[in-house]
């Protein structure tokens, strides 16, 4: 897939706690997609800009694997400690109680403990070819059959970018699948938006029971679902979508 372009001015111009593209608008669209098909995976390592951005997008995803057999390793990024930038919170704390989420969330949908990078959060870009430099170390020596997921180059915000664009390479490098899955995209896109390239999407066919692991991941994540003095990040428009609209990943 040719790197998209950043799309951090469409999601900044729909701010988060204004709800963003309903999910009606969603589910009401005809366009279908191929399912991927992953029977030749053997390995998967779910990249996460930040804890909760892997069971938002492929937690489901991860939960079908692992219950195949297969060895889902989810890596974090940063630990998600500027979430609320603005509230004066203690972030070292809240980088604490993010990984510990994150690890609660992993074992609800059947992976091992998670990988944690420690890279700053908000500023995945600087440190982007040291990022990369990690994940090809931890890539080296793998066959065909290890995948690479991480966040899409195009979701919109510059930590997913980069992310996208650091395992991209990353998996280049080590020869190994990649995938990408977008989270802000089904906030600031509509139904056959140009940004959004719609022709490499695929599916994951998917049953109720991993539906129900992703839930219960998802609720691991209080600190994002719940806040007392002001919205939070997942606020339920958010949550919603990410439940109703399934899974896909772009080629």
């Amino acid at each position: 897939m040719t790197e998209p372009t950043s799309n951090s001015a469409r999601l900044a111009a729909r701010p988060i706690d204004e709800g963003g593209t309903p999910v009606e608008a969603w589910t009401q669209w005809r366009r279908d997609f191929a399912a991927l098909d992953v029977e030749d995976c053997r390995t998967l390592f779910l990249v996460a800009a930040h804890p909760d951005d892997e069971t938002l997008g492929l937690g489901a995803t991860a939960a079908m694997l692992s219950r195949r057999g297969v060895t889902v390793q989810v890596v974090a990024v940063t630990d998600g400690e500027a979430a609320y930038p603005d509230d004066g919170g203690d972030r070292k704390e809240l980088a604490k109680l993010r990984r510990h989420e994150l690890a609660d969330a992993a074992k609800a949908l059947g992976l091992p403990t998670p990988v944690f990078l420690r890279i700053p959060d908000g500023e995945v870009a600087r440190h982007e070819r040291r990022l990369s430099a990690r994940l090809g170390v931890m890539l080296a020596g793998f066959d065909r059959g290890t995948w690479c997921a991480a966040t899409w180059r195009g979701d919109g915000h510059p930590d997913h970018e980069a992310t996208g664009r650091a395992a991209a390479d990353a998996a280049k490098r080590a020869g190994v699948r990649f995938l990408e899955y977008p989270i802000w995209m089904w906030h600031w896109a509509i139904p056959d938006d140009p940004a959004v390239p719609w022709h490499g999407a695929r599916r994951i066919e998917l049953t109720p029971g991993d539906l129900a692991a992703k839930a219960e991941a998802m609720r691991c994540f209080a600190s994002q679902l719940e806040r007392g003095d002001g919205p939070p990040l997942l606020t339920p428009e958010v949550v919603e979508r990410q439940m109703a609209l399934g899974e896909i990943v772009f080629l």
